[in-house]
């Protein structure tokens, strides 16, 4: 496969920080403390393993506790794995690995009611059953949610409190990873094995805080990159730390250019962070809203969905987003409507008492008016590449959860399979590492052990990163707006800033911006959630992957991977 190229930021193999002041050993280090990396710690713990789990700001702080609609798993008699399989394909637009698939559907069940035995308590029927619903893409009722649209909530906080009861998971708060380490060529467990990390904790070790945490495996379950677009559903720890890791310690990632964009996102006025900038968090309005028979109207009222799609504003987010934007690029409105009115104040009240405390918080009465609402970044399709078992390229290096591409995807996540993906395959990421861990750790790894190396970005540039992003390789892409923005990431990229957090997370934000801008200029067609307004169809001859990987340069690299 021919595709073209476009000029992107280098980036660094390290970045620039103090040689580590303190060191830990551990067994494992789970890096992110979401539903995958709390997943895979317990697991891992079941296994007898001594854990150690690094979160960047609150154990509680990721994108799990905001996930309002649910878990997406077949626990209806006369639903089948089939069926959920087929949708997920369905979603994914010919792109998804139906082996992966196939794992999700199959086991999900199962981990479900081990979440439940966990201590996760879901919405049931008067008679104890759980409550299905159903969301956009889903051909049957099989989302289990808990506290109407508090999901992630519910399974954050159940999932803390079993961490909590383990004296063996050292939970290690207000840390931002920096860098892999790396056993030197033939060294204990084979070359380049990943024998830990170095890390900033705030108030540890040396002055500066960098310290290093040695370990026999690392399990990346960072979350997802989408503060790099000016408007996100993502909370601000999301800026792509682990895909960024990952890239500069060599791993392939995947399938970057497919970012979901939630088509219903409230458009409230941003709040302002303590350091000034704007905070781009977007609150959620779940679709399962729409499920339960809220309509999108245009300034009109008017149903614009009916007629696009079968299952009009429960299609695929995709399409629903598409037809989104074309309503704002008709009228030159910034934001559509959802009419959930006629749903009534008490039934709004007891199942998503979270979206209502939201649009009263913005000034909107869900009962009395539509809610105002538009596009926003939400969810990385793509990431680190991974196989059934979470292995990366990387011997020793798993990732599962946002951060990684098992393939279940493809170009677009159905709604509900991404909580379901990190109990999944979190599982299997602890059954592996159970089975095949190393007997030692190298006390010399090589790499960032040494500091003094490496570079980071001027911080002052994330403003104008989301804007170029947001504007170029938003929801709508062409060729024209991908180059300029390429170019715009040339030219932050190449400013520099004194290593500290707020300079780690931009580069690490340069880094994930890049390889995505260049995915998406190389991938000449629009699928899933990949929309090239140049190339507007999808085409046979893209049914494949583009794999990234950084360069000895520096210089992100695209290979294509057909699909047998």
């Amino acid at each position: 496969m021919q595709f073209p190229t476009v000029d992107l930021p280098v980036v660094p193999r390290l970045l620039a920080a103090p040689a580590p002041g303190w060191v830990e050993t551990t067994d494992v280090i789970v890096i992110g403390s979401g539903i995958a990396g709390l997943t895979a710690a317990l697991h891992l713990r079941e296994a007898g393993l001594h854990v150690t789990v690094v979160t960047k700001v609150n154990i509680d702080d990721g994108s799990t506790r905001w996930a309002q609609g649910g878990i997406a798993a077949v626990l209806d008699p006369l639903d089948t794995p089939a069926a959920h399989a087929s949708d997920t394909e369905l979603a994914g637009v010919g792109l998804c690995d139906p082996a992966a698939v196939r794992v999700l559907v199959e086991e999900g069940p199962t981990r479900l009611r081990e979440l439940i035995r966990v201590g996760a308590e879901f919405d049931r029927n008067p008679d104890g059953s759980l409550m299905l619903t159903r969301e956009g893409g889903h051909r049957a009722d099989r989302i289990v949610h808990a506290g109407g649209d508090a999901t992630g909530a519910e399974v954050q906080r159940a999932l803390h409190a079993a961490v909590g009861r383990d004296p063996w998971i050292r939970l290690v708060e207000h840390a931002l990873v920096l860098d892999l380490l790396r056993a030197p060529d033939g060294g204990w467990a084979g070359p380049g094995r990943a024998c830990g990390i170095t890390l900033h904790v705030l108030g540890e070790g040396s002055e500066d805080g960098v310290g290093a945490i040695l370990a026999r495996a690392v399990v990346l379950a960072t979350g997802g990159m989408g503060q790099v677009f000016a408007a996100t559903t993502n909370p601000a720890v999301s800026t792509g730390d682990g895909v960024a890791l990952a890239i500069r310690a060599g791993a392939a990632v995947t399938d970057l250019e497919f970012v979901q964009f939630h088509p219903t996102a409230l458009m409230a006025p941003a709040a302002p962070r303590a350091d000034g900038a704007r905070a781009a968090q977007q609150p959620l309005v779940s679709e399962a809203l729409r499920g339960e028979g809220a309509h999108l109207v245009d300034a009109d009222g008017k149903r614009f969905m009916v007629g696009q799609h079968e299952l009009a504003e429960l299609a695929p987010r995709d399409v629903v987003a598409k037809g989104i934007h074309r309503v704002l690029l008709a009228t030159g409105a910034d934001h559509v409507f959802l009419d959930a009115r006629h749903l009534g104040a008490e039934f709004l009240a007891r199942r998503f008492p979270t979206i209502v405390a939201s649009c009263l918080a913005a000034g909107i009465d869900p009962a009395e008016q539509p809610i105002p609402v538009a596009p926003a970044a939400h969810y990385a399709s793509g990431g680190v590449r991974t196989d059934l078992h979470g292995h990366t390229s990387i011997p020793g290096l798993y990732a599962c959860g946002e951060v990684a591409c098992t393939g279940v995807h493809g170009a677009n996540r159905l709604a509900s399979n991404s909580l379901l993906e990190g109990l999944v395959f979190a599982r299997r990421i602890a059954q592996d590492i159970a089975r095949d861990l190393p007997a030692q750790v190298e006390p010399a790894p090589t790499g960032a052990w040494r500091g003094g190396e490496g570079a980071t970005v001027d911080p002052a540039v994330r403003e104008s990163l989301a804007r170029a992003m947001t504007r170029g390789a938003g929801v709508l892409r062409s060729a024209d707006s991908l180059r300029a923005t390429a170019a715009e990431l040339v030219t932050l990229g190449a400013t520099r800033g004194a290593p500290r957090t707020a300079s780690w997370e931009a580069t690490n934000l340069v880094t994930v911006a890049a390889a995505l801008v260049g995915a998406a200029y190389a991938r000449q067609e629009t699928r899933g959630c990949h929309w090239r307004e140049d190339y507007s169809d999808s085409r046979d001859d893209w049914l494949g992957h583009l794999v990234g990987s950084i360069g000895p340069a520096g210089n992100l690299e695209q290979d294509w991977e057909a699909l047998c």
